[in-house]
């Protein structure tokens, strides 16, 4: 009898908890996008409950969200001041680029080793979807593409240490990245890089997507600190 009994609080909870762990997710994911692309800037400090009416929810889960973004060093959260936008220092980005670029380097290359014909064909479709958006001039679009094919290579690395410090990396620079083609030239650029990588990845050359990968992050670095220059 006890085991019906606790059968039956357990079938009756588990739904509340994936509810509930969706929801989070929802709001962390949310919360990136709006960072991602500058709807919250660095710097800017988060009105919790004007931030909370329009994700339509609670503060509480609001709160355990920001929690999991200050983690990601997204947010800062000070006990007198509340969460603000992190705003990395010309230091920080330098060295994190540096960083990120030998990562794309070596998911480039071990993804041509290991990447099967589907996954091939799944870069090569997110290309094209990536060129539509850029031909509009969409550039939020554009971007998710764009973060999606280098996602596909280093998935197809197969390295899963790779993996986990790509993505914590790769959170911190989302925001960067994206501002680093907002002109026409630096745009347009980018999207003959992400050719010249696609050719590469087809014909199977692994050093030479890595090196292509490597520069088109280093290009990156520099645009950026030159932007934060001028600012």
């Amino acid at each position: 009898m006890q085991i019906t009994d606790d059968a039956a609080i357990d079938n009756t909870e588990r739904p509340l908890r994936i509810q509930r762990a969706a929801l989070h997710d929802r709001i962390v994911e949310r919360l990136h996008v709006l960072i991602t692309e500058g709807e919250l800037k660095p710097g800017e400090r988060i009105n919790e409950r004007e931030l909370a009416d329009r994700l339509e929810v609670s503060r509480t889960p609001l709160r355990e969200a920001l929690r999991v973004l200050a983690a990601e060093k997204l947010v800062t959260i000070s006990p007198n001041y509340g969460a603000t936008v992190t705003r990395m220092t010309h230091q920080e980005i330098s060295d994190t680029f540096e960083l990120m670029s030998a990562l794309e380097r070596f998911s480039g290359e071990l993804a041509c080793q290991r990447m099967t014909e589907d996954e091939l064909a799944d870069v090569r479709d997110t290309h094209e979807t990536m060129l539509s958006h850029w031909q509009r001039q969409d550039l939020p679009a554009y971007y998710r593409a764009n973060q999606r094919i280098h996602d596909l290579i280093n998935r197809a690395a197969r390295n899963e240490a790779l993996r986990q410090t790509y993505l914590s990396l790769n959170r911190r620079l989302h925001p960067l990245r994206l501002s680093s083609n907002r002109s026409e030239g630096k745009w347009r650029k980018a999207v003959e890089e992400h050719r010249d990588m696609l050719n590469a990845l087809e014909a199977r050359n692994g050093p030479e997507l890595g090196a292509l990968m490597e520069r088109h992050l280093l290009e990156k670095r520099d645009a950026v600190l030159a932007a934060r220059q001028e600012e």
